[in-house]
């Protein structure tokens, strides 16, 4: 008999389910008497002139300066809240809290603009005061933080939650923004956007702004594990939301969304006689093994899609598939085209800005890197062996010696289901390194409860553990949930370990532990000190702890440099970018457009940079002696061009930058920022295009006869 610890907790049918992805598409407009859960309040993303918006964190400073904007650009904003507070600010109204928020100003949508270590408060009490729409724009919310929100989520068809690390959701023809995206980008049209990124969507609003056709509603899915609207979500409003005639992706590597999103396609495209065209960019291809690149959902779990099986599901889907979102514009005129859809009655309906923009050249789809792996990521807290074993000593769990993988070997732990938005139990019946991604499963449960008896003996079924002793049984399912108590009290993102079975003896052998928690937790809510301090900083690069300090991630992608300068320069290109999934994108394009030149770093300068943090960057991208010129690629959201242009000038004065610095700035404040360098007497012309600036790195690099 297994054992008992939680065996009274039963869990719902509702918070069993799969991602609202999973259910049929047309269950969310079916009239029929359904039973009501999450994936009802998809609708809720339906924003527009009628939205009625309020703020959580309203007199913050970044929530004064984003609801200035908003307001102005035409955003019915009707007030906010600071809790235990009254009184009014921006000539609207402040109350206590967003339960005397919804019952006065009945608000159809909060934005929430507090910290990361106040967001998952935020985000309960607006699901309790039965906020249609709750837009969490934090970085670094923590990961059982989240988890706890949806097993509430789950259980509720009110609300629905955008973000949290997303810059929100934006109707361009309603004049509706929630969230921090950059205005001048965007006018009113018919294309729909769903993005990980919230600077690649930038990219791409300013593609389809340039070519005419404007955006009908974007969609912020985030960089999280998991996210509160994910691909199939939005693509189940895109589909019948007649202002979108046609729809954009914007994925990366991590987690599986993106394979889901295909499935629906291809089913979309089966039961629809003339299907929107869609059009998607994959970020990631070369992604450094085993580390998560800026977003903290950017890297590969076990069994989950690299960039490579991404980009061939989507395409395979039949969505046409573009290497940089600069291309998106003239793709979609031609898949518009194509479609049978009149074009020009589409660019006439679609108030475009005055402001120019530069066309990009047509170039080919990234290389393919083929070096990935499912190895623990490296930006959260990965603990050793013998750490481990100490951890479970308290629940009677012992570590054997590692031995090899053998038959009777298996693969079992706690981890994250990012479909569910759940954990999850994983197994497989072999630790063969060669079948484990194949044969892994996931067995989600609700956060709140636990894993139930039902979910323990699948498990065991597919651990081929069936057949096995009584004992054996039992101690199996104990293991699982001592793992899942550790796993909750020190809120871990992946606990793992191998078991072998005895076969003179009805005992299982536990070894070869991976234990992964999460640094969010420590960061920004300071919690588990004494666990985190279990990190070995000696074994941190300088570098990457010098990044860490700044807000900065810097990540190297070449091999180090010799202890002496090489005789002759290497001819590296060090890059310097704001927002992760911009930064993918900028390696990805750099390899193929310049192979002799291979970028040497990742640097993601983050949200909020300052003067300082470039500088910083600076001196971290010119650590590596090989690096000949430094591509500056901005386009900026929360990150202002003119702060960027202010760093570069510092870095000038700082660091000593003697190697050619390429500068590319869009995005807020991009003409202040270009004033700047164009006043600061360096040797740095600004360009605005991605495509101009690229073709300037090959010049200085002597590759400026590559085929663009």
């Amino acid at each position: 008999m297994l054992p008992r610890r939680i065996s009274n907790k039963r869990v719902s049918l509702k918070s069993n389910r799969l991602s609202s992805g999973n259910r049929p598409s047309h269950a969310f407009f079916s009239s029929s008497p359904v039973l009501q859960d999450y994936a009802d309040t998809i609708q809720n993303l339906k924003i527009g002139n009628h939205t009625r918006v309020i703020y959580q964190g309203f007199t913050g400073k970044q929530a004064t300066a984003n609801a200035k904007q908003s307001i102005e650009w035409g955003t019915k904003i009707v007030g906010g809240v600071r809790p235990g507070s009254t009184g009014e600010h921006l000539g609207l109204p402040v109350l206590p809290s967003v339960r005397a928020a919804k019952e006065q100003l009945n608000p159809d949508a909060t934005a929430i603009f507090v910290a990361a270590n106040q967001a998952a408060a935020a985000i309960e009490e607006a699901i309790e005061a039965e906020i249609p729409l709750i837009v969490a724009v934090a970085e670094h919310v923590p990961l059982h933080d989240v988890m706890r929100i949806h097993s509430i989520l789950s259980t509720q068809s009110k609300s629905r939650l955008v973000g949290a690390n997303a810059p929100g959701i934006i109707s361009a023809i309603g004049k509706c923004r929630i969230g921090f995206q950059p205005l001048p980008t965007f006018s009113p049209g018919h294309v729909g956007i769903v993005a990980k990124s919230g600077t690649l969507s930038y990219e791409a609003t300013a593609s389809l702004t340039r070519a005419g056709l404007g955006q009908s509603l974007c969609i912020g899915m985030g960089g999280d594990i998991i996210a509160g609207t994910n691909f199939v979500d939005a693509l189940r409003v895109f589909e019948t939301d007649e202002d979108t005639e046609a729809i954009i992706l914007i994925g990366e590597l991590g987690g599986t969304a993106e394979e889901e999103a295909a499935d629906w396609i291809k089913d979309y495209k089966k039961r629809t006689t003339n299907p929107k065209p869609i059009a998607a960019v994959i970020g990631g291809f070369q992604a450094a093994p085993g580390r998560v690149m800026g977003h903290a959902g950017a890297w590969t779990g076990i069994g989950e899609g690299t960039s490579e099986s991404k980009y061939r599901a989507l395409e395979n889907a039949g969505v046409t598939m573009v290497d940089h979102p600069a291309k998106f514009g003239n793709v979609m005129k031609g898949l518009l085209s194509s479609g049978g859809r009149n074009v020009q009655q589409i660019q006439n309906s679609a108030a475009s800005q005055s402001r120019g923009f530069h066309t990009s050249r047509t170039i080919s789809r990234p290389r393919p890197s083929s070096a990935h792996s499912s190895v623990t990521s490296k930006r959260n807290l990965h603990i050793t062996t013998t750490q481990a074993a100490n951890l479970l000593e308290p629940y009677g769990i012992t570590i054997s010696p590692t031995t090899s993988a053998a038959p009777s070997s298996c693969f079992l732990g706690i981890t994250v289901d990012r479909s569910a938005r759940s954990p999850c139990i994983i197994s497989s019946p072999t630790t063969d390194p060669s079948k484990l991604p194949h044969l892994a499963r996931r067995f989600p449960f609700n956060w709140h409860t636990g894993p139930s008896q039902a979910t323990i003996l699948s498990t065991l079924s597919h651990l081929q553990l069936s057949a096995a002793t009584p004992a054996v049984q039992s101690s199996a399912a104990a293991l699982v949930y001592s793992l899942w108590d550790l796993y909750k009290s020190k809120e871990a993102i992946s606990l793992t370990v191998h078991l072998s079975l005895s076969s003179s003896s009805d005992t299982l052998s536990i070894h070869d532990p991976s234990f992964t928690f999460d640094d969010a937790a420590f960061k920004s809510a300071s919690r588990h000190p004494a666990l985190h301090a279990l990190r070995d900083l000696s074994a941190v690069p300088t570098a990457e702890l010098t990044a860490e300090s700044h807000g900065i991630v810097y990540i190297p992608l070449a091999p180090p440099a010799p202890p002496a300068p090489p005789a002759a320069p290497a001819n590296l290109i060090g890059t310097l970018v704001n927002g992760a999934g911009l930064a993918l994108n900028t390696l990805d394009c750099l390899c193929v457009r310049l192979p002799s030149s291979p970028p040497s770093n990742f640097l993601d300068t983050g949200g909020k940079a300052t003067a300082a943090t470039i500088s910083a960057s600076f001196s971290l991208v010119l650590s590596d002696p090989r690096v000949a010129v430094v591509f500056v690629n901005i386009f900026g959201g929360l990150t202002l061009c003119d702060m960027i242009a202010e760093g570069i000038v510092l870095a000038y004065k700082e660091v000593g930058v003697e190697v050619p610095v390429v500068v590319r700035l869009r995005g807020t404040n991009e003409e202040l920022g270009r004033e700047i360098l164009e006043g600061s007497g360096l040797p740095i012309v600004p360009f605005d295009g991605f495509e101009e600036a690229v073709r300037e790195v090959g010049r200085l690099l002597g590759e400026e006869k590559q085929d663009q």
